[in-house]
């Protein structure tokens, strides 16, 4: 495994779960990823969220990307767990907002001001396969990124 697959497979698979914990409780939703490349696994909120507020507290989290496989023994998952960091860079929210306009006729309202991107740079990662890995976790190969 390297890290280019696992960039693929994100890229290829974009609906993840994504969780983050606030007071000791994990609280898990389905994202829409943004894109994975060299530089990490992008994503975007609005800072009124309840996400927003759990992870500028506690920045760990974890994603886990599904394939969907039509049979289930072709499923794979890959799991991302690490820090978030905040995408400050003017022209990526930019490029966030152009990629989420459409969000503004969902809310009513304008979003810019409200639009927040995030990645996950540094982390751990491994892929998990049905027909290979039942009762074998803690034998998978795990890639430090």
């Amino acid at each position: 495994m390297n890290k280019q697959e696992i960039i693929e497979f994100a890229n290829n698979n974009p609906v993840c779960y994504l969780a983050t914990i606030e007071e000791n409780k994990p609280h898990v939703r389905a994202m829409l990823m943004w894109y994975a490349d060299e530089t990490g696994f992008y994503f975007e909120t609005l800072s009124p969220k309840e996400m927003s507020k759990q992870i500028h507290m506690n920045p760990q989290v974890e994603v886990c990307f599904y394939n969907q496989p039509e049979d289930v023994l072709d499923a794979k998952e890959l799991r991302v767990s690490g820090n978030i960091e905040f995408v400050e860079d003017k022209e990526v929210l930019d490029k966030a907002f152009k990629n989420r306009e459409y969000l503004e006729d969902l809310a009513g309202q304008p979003i810019r001001k409200y639009m927040e991107v995030f990645r996950i740079a540094h982390g751990d990662a491994h892929f998990w396969n049905l027909k290979t890995d039942v009762l074998k976790e803690h034998q998978l190969e795990h890639l430090v990124f």
